[in-house]
This record gives C-alpha cells, sequence and structure tokens, in this order.
C-alpha cells in the first residue's frame, strides 16, 4: 500500500514529515510488510468501539491506543487486540497503565 494511501486510512493528511516518519515506523517495525494489511482492518474494526491506530509521537512505531470509557467497549477491543496478536504472530509492547500498545514487528513465537 503506499504511504500516503496508509496515512490517509489511519486520519492523517500526508505531508513531508509525516511521510517521513511513516518510513522510519515501516523500517523499524521487523516483518512491516507481512502485517500492513491486518494493521488496516485492525484499525477498521477498533473504530466504532474507541479505539485506533496511530503513530506514535516518542517513538518510531505504530500504536494501538483504546479510548472507550465504555467498560463492555473496552473489554471488545482488548479481546480484538489480543486476536489480532495471536492470529498474525505480531509482538505488542503495552505502556504500563494504559490501555496502549505499540506493534514492534511480526513474527512473535508463541
Amino acid at each position: 500500500m503506499q504511504t500516503s494511501a496508509m496515512l490517509n486510512q489511519l486520519g492523517y493528511t500526508p505531508n513531508e514529515t509525516l511521510v517521513e516518519q511513516y518510513r522510519r515506523i515501516k523500517q523499524n517495525t521487523a516483518g512491516y510488510e507481512k502485517i500492513e494489511k491486518h494493521i488496516m482492518d485492525l484499525n477498521d474494526s477498533l473504530k466504532h468501539i474507541g479505539g485506533y491506530i496511530a503513530m506514535s509521537n516518542s517513538n518510531d512505531f505504530l500504536k494501538i491506543k483504546v479510548e472507550s470509557a465504555n467498560e463492555a467497549l473496552r473489554e471488545e477491543a482488548m479481546e480484538k487486540i489480543k486476536h489480532f496478536e495471536e492470529k498474525f504472530k505480531v509482538e505488542l509492547k503495552k505502556v504500563d497503565g494504559k490501555d496502549t500498545f505499540y506493534i514492534i514487528g511480526f513474527g512473535k513465537e508463541l
């Protein structure tokens, strides 16, 4: 998928800075090309339940955030994230004290 299309799907308006950040994220995420489509599918499935995928401001990774105040929706989002992690063998790193995960890469040994 082209960088500008990917940025658009994530809700960003592509510009030179964002394109460069996205390129760094792709390079920094092991096996990115194998999980790119699944990342977009997860983003689409989280949108209606208070979650989304975004570019991190502090690390060159994509992050999954769950911000729903509704406990049932939050739990549903967390289940979708766990399913994504296990089914596609994606390595995630949870941010302490938050419902936020960095997408580290593909190839997690289960």
